[in-house]
């Protein structure tokens, strides 16, 4: 699909960008030079919509870029595509957060109280955002990497224990 564009000019994404969008449930979304996220995600209108802040999942830096990186994976749970991502944050009491914010809000699992209550909570200190395809794919087919892309577990203030195995009583040598 080199060369074709929409009608606001900018590169037409491409089917396989297309149809993993319309299949994403789960994003990993890279802004700068930050590690990439695991983010949840509603796809809409062939772009990925995502809730950050207080009470949702953290994004840092998120809600102050204008671009990322999208990583898709495939029915098999591997990478499929990357692609650039135009970043526009939704403001509460548009048009577009009055038609979008209601229908995020159906498709989050295990959110306290009703639909409505959860877009009041969101308008008053998360961030919604929409992630579209702005772009040729970084990374598809031939061009993805060969390794397994793991890497050492990030630092982390969390800390466990490590505790003692429990004995029910003592075991006396001879």
């Amino acid at each position: 699909m080199q060369g074709v564009t929409d009608e606001a000019g900018t590169p037409a994404p491409g089917p396989l960008v297309e149809e993993a969008v319309k299949k994403a449930a789960v994003a990993w979304v890279t802004v700068g030079d930050r590690p990439a996220l695991a983010l949840w995600c509603l796809p809409l209108d062939g772009a990925l919509y995502v809730v950050s802040g207080p009470g949702e999942q953290s994004a840092p830096g998120l809600a102050e870029t204008t671009t990322a990186a999208v990583t898709l994976r495939g029915d098999h749970g591997g990478q499929i595509v990357t692609w650039p991502a135009a970043v526009t944050r939704i403001t509460p009491g548009s048009d577009e957060w009055a038609t979008v914010a209601p229908q995020v809000a159906a498709k989050r699992l295990n959110a306290p109280g009703s639909a409505a209550d959860l877009v009041a909570r969101w308008a008053d200190g998360c961030t919604l955002s929409r992630l579209a395809p702005a772009g040729e794919p970084l990374a598809a087919g031939p061009t993805l990497p060969d390794d397994s892309l793991a890497a050492p577990p990030r630092p982390s203030p969390a800390v466990r224990q490590t505790r003692k195995p429990f004995r029910l009583h003592r075991v006396r040598r001879r």
